[in-house]
């Protein structure tokens, strides 16, 4: 017998368990179907386009992209002349991305030097040097605040030393390219006062690639300096981008 309990007027009543219990509310009969269609559409969508390696587009899947590179801008023609050292990496302006497979073969890369010659435009101010790892090469990218700058790209021997002081400087692993650039400086000397441009590290470490890493080694009368440790000596290639304006470096790491 179920317990009892006495209502308004005195007499006896039996409450039996359940016997009038409201049922659930309908919209909650709907709630684990509505949960599990947000969770697809969450899922098909979680895709992110990673910008890498200064406009190249890598498509990631899910929350484990990553990216080594800042500010990457958009490939697009340069108005640097043709290279007037006879290489066999010649200088492009667009940066290559991978090929088939997802490795880049580097094409038409080389160990000869690569150059431009010095172009009739303002000095050119650098604002970021940058290295990343990529599928193939290693890069190293220098950004600049106004028009391309000519360069000069090559393979030298120790000691590198500092422009223009002539005093040594270490560079760490077997190979080094030399990277000069002109009319280009990481300072402002054309206003009324000293205005330094590049504010960042003169020496980059790599990414554990094929480059060891990247030492600034002068910045004299326009002339802007930098060399890129190596592993070894490795092909390598030049490119050129613009907005923003880049100097750009891939040296085979495969």
């Amino acid at each position: 017998m179920g317990a009892t309990g006495e209502d308004g007027n005195g007499s006896d009543q039996v409450d039996e368990p359940g016997a009038d219990a409201p049922g659930p509310p309908p919209w909650r009969r709907y709630l684990p179907w509505a949960v599990a269609a947000v969770a697809v559409v969450v899922a098909a969508v979680v895709v992110t386009v990673v910008v890498t390696g200064d406009g190249e587009d890598v498509t990631t899947t899910g929350s484990g992209s990553s990216s080594t590179s800042t500010s990457a801008g958009t490939a697009s023609s340069s108005t640097a002349s043709t290279a007037t050292t006879s290489t066999s990496s010649s200088p492009s302006s667009t940066a290559p991305g991978p090929g088939a497979g997802g490795i880049d073969p580097m094409e038409g890369a080389g160990t000869s030097p690569v150059a431009t010659p010095r172009p009739d435009i303002p000095t050119t101010h650098l604002t970021e040097v940058r290295v990343a790892r990529q599928e193939g090469y290693d890069r190293v990218v220098f950004q600049f605040d106004g028009a391309v700058p000519g360069y000069d790209v090559r393979y030298v021997d120790p000691p590198i030393t500092e422009d223009p002081s002539d005093q040594p400087v270490a560079v760490a692993g077997d190979a080094v390219l030399a990277v000069r650039m002109e009319p280009a400086s990481g300072a402002d000397l054309d206003g009324a006062e000293y205005r330094q441009i590049y504010t960042g590290p003169s020496r980059i470490p790599g990414t554990g690639g094929e480059v060891t890493e990247v030492v600034g080694t002068g910045d004299f009368e326009s002339v802007l300096k930098w060399a890129i440790g190596l592993r070894e000596k490795a092909d390598f290639r030049v490119s050129t981008l613009t907005a923003p304006s880049r100097v750009v470096i891939d040296v085979r790491n495969h």
